[in-house]
Parts: C-alpha cells; sequence; structure tokens
C-alpha cells in the first residue's frame, strides 16, 4: 500500500469557534471522519485530533490521515509539522482544508501551492514545514457585507440561509479531497470547480 495522505482542516479549538466561518475548513474534515466511520481524538504526540481511515473501492483504497489542529489558526503549522513526522507524510501528500474570502460561498477551488492570501493558517504551515508546495481545498465563505473587517466576518457564525447549504457544501468538499487523493487534481478540479467565485493565486 501507498505512504499515507494527511488531510488537515483548519480552524479554532473550542466551542466558541466551532461554527464559525474560520473553522470551515475542520468542519469538512470532521464530516469526512464521519463518512468514513471513524473518530477524531487527540493524538498523543501531536497537538490535534486524528483519525486513519481508508478511501476507495476495495483493493484500490487509498489510506489517509484526518488531521484538526488544536492549536489556534495563527499556530497551525506546529501541529501540522509534527503530523507529518509522525507519519512521515512529504508536502506532495498534504492536503489542506481552509476558508477562503476570495470565494463565493458554498463554491470550491482545489489547488498546489500558491500564495497565502493573508490567510494566518496558510502562513504557519508555510514558515513550520518550509514551503507553500502542498494541495490546498480552498472553501469559499463569500466576502463581508458592507465595511465589516474580514478579521471579525470569519469569527462570526453562518447566516440561516447559509447554514441550510452548510451540510451540503461540507460534504461536497468531503468528496473533493476523495478525488483528489485517488484520481488526482486535474480529475478533481474538473468535477468540483463551479463557474463562480474566486482567483487562482
Amino acid at each position: 500500500m501507498s505512504e499515507p495522505w494527511l488531510v488537515v482542516g483548519l480552524g479554532n479549538p473550542g466551542p466558541a469557534y466551532a461554527t464559525t466561518r474560520h473553522n470551515v475548513g475542520a468542519m469538512a474534515v470532521a464530516g469526512l471522519a464521519d463518512e468514513c466511520s471513524v473518530k477524531l481524538s487527540r493524538h498523543r504526540k501531536v497537538l490535534a485530533e486524528i483519525a486513519e481511515a481508508h478511501v476507495g473501492l476495495p483493493g484500490a483504497r487509498d489510506r489517509i490521515v484526518l488531521c484538526n489542529p488544536l492549536s489556534y489558526m495563527n499556530e497551525s503549522g506546529g501541529p501540522v509539522k509534527a503530523a507529518m513526522a509522525f507519519y512521515r507524510i512529504p508536502p506532495e501528500r498534504l492536503v489542506v482544508l481552509h476558508d477562503e474570502l476570495d470565494i463565493d460561498f458554498a463554491s470550491l477551488r482545489l489547488k498546489r501551492g500558491g500564495g497565502d492570501g493573508g490567510h494566518n493558517g496558510l502562513k504557519s504551515i508555510r514558515s513550520a514545514i518550509g514551503t507553500g508546495d502542498y494541495f490546498r481545498v480552498r472553501m469559499g465563505i463569500g466576502r463581508p457585507p458592507g465595511r465589516q473587517a474580514p478579521a471579525d466576518f470569519v469569527l462570526q457564525s453562518f447566516s440561516g440561509a447559509q447554514r441550510t447549504e452548510l451540510p451540503a457544501f461540507l460534504d461536497q468538499a468531503a468528496r473533493a479531497v476523495e478525488t483528489l487523493v485517488q484520481r488526482g487534481l486535474e480529475m478533481a478540479q474538473n468535477e468540483f470547480h463551479t463557474r463562480t467565485g474566486g482567483d487562482e493565486r
């Protein structure tokens, strides 16, 4: 069996942040764990909740390590680096799910490498592992209304209408990860990119 993939969901720890826009990556990874019938639990050597799972059909299954850091967003790099070291996972088999202001709500963009777009979690990961050349599943949350500061917007919960759409969005992100792992980036982009929302930084 090939070496595993590390699938990281970014967010902030604790119930106060659990339903905020900034935690949508962590929500998606938790949903993927449920779909794979595994339980995320505190790791003994990594500051994160971890679960090991498999995706794909019997005989062609890929091993994935699901990881939701228990650090705050701007310190995500430490747990990611520790998980990569523990499971011996190289950057080219790292997938990070995160919120993205510059993409319409409920739209996805997948990419490998690129800039961090001002995202503190991505900045922390780049600093910790020494590269930004890993896969990202960029989960659109849209721009804040009016003159609201982005820092305030991302730490608020989704609107009522968005909460109705959220389960389907989280499921779509989980399926995008499975497709990326099993069939590659181009196939995942072809299947999950929508026509609206977002640049390609």
